[in-house]
Formats: C-alpha cells, structure tokens, sequence
C-alpha cells in the first residue's frame, strides 16, 4: 500500500493505493488523512479508471485543421510543434506597452486551463510556465 493524494482537484483528500507486481490494484480512502478522513468523492473514489481504464491513451493524437482522422504523432514532434506555436503566437500578439505608454510586458493571444485531473503542483508549474512567457489568462478547475 501506498499513500497518494487524489489528483482531482485542490481539497488534497488522502488515498491509499494498493498494488501488486506493479500493478494497481485498489485505490480507496485514506482514514489516516486529516483532510478526507477515509472518504473521496465520486470522481476520487474512481481514480483506478483514470490510470486502468481501458480506453486510456498512450500515444499523441492529433487531428490536422479540417481533418477528419486523427493520426498517431511521436510525442518529440508534438512538443515541437507546440513550442513553435507558443513562440510565434507570443511574438505576433507581445504587447509592451499601452496606449499611455506604461510598461505591459505580455500576450493576451495564449490562455491557459488547467484541468481538474492536474494536482497542485502540476498547476503551479504551468501558471510560472505561463507567467514567465507573459501570458496572464491562466485559470485552473482545480477545485470544488
């Protein structure tokens, strides 16, 4: 058994992961946890689907504009193609400064949400990610 915390949003509710030969087998309620004292919500107590389920993905897919099939990409040339998205976006929208002439330093053409399935670290990660390419709409759903 090992002890987790639910990846779905910010509460922080303790898990117990059970696993066997590498595999998990059960995850449940940590009665342990200060904050959850044993119990999860719907979307915690089926946390084992998220990692388990059968129709979880493990290649990029990626569906071009007006494509109707998606195709498998190697995940090397889609970070690439993100990054080269990022950066001429950033350069085409950059603003650095307004109108009276008051020092902006950001972008408005990229914003960022985080999803419910993303911990508090991951969150903060991506919002210094974000923020250190000057771009302020950043949001997550990580909570209740």
């Amino acid at each position: 058994m090992v002890r987790s915390v639910c990846p779905f949003c910010a509460v922080g509710c303790g898990q117990r992961v059970y696993v066997r030969d590498g595999d998990i087998t059960q995850i449940e309620g940590d009665p342990d946890s200060p904050v959850s004292r044993g119990r999860l919500c719907p979307k915690g107590a089926a946390t084992k689907s998220l990692v388990t389920g059968p129709l979880r993905e493990y290649r990029v897919k990626y569906r071009r504009p007006y494509g109707s099939q998606w195709e498998e990409l190697s995940l090397d040339d889609a970070v690439n193609m993100i990054a080269d998205r990022i950066i001429a976006t950033r350069a085409e929208t950059w603003e650095d400064a307004d109108e009276q002439n008051r020092t902006l330093r950001r972008s408005l053409g990229v914003a960022n949400l985080g999803g419910a399935t993303l911990d508090n670290e991951e969150n903060y990660c991506i919002k210094k990610l974000m923020t250190s390419l000057g771009f302020v709409q950043v949001e997550n759903q990580a909570r209740i």
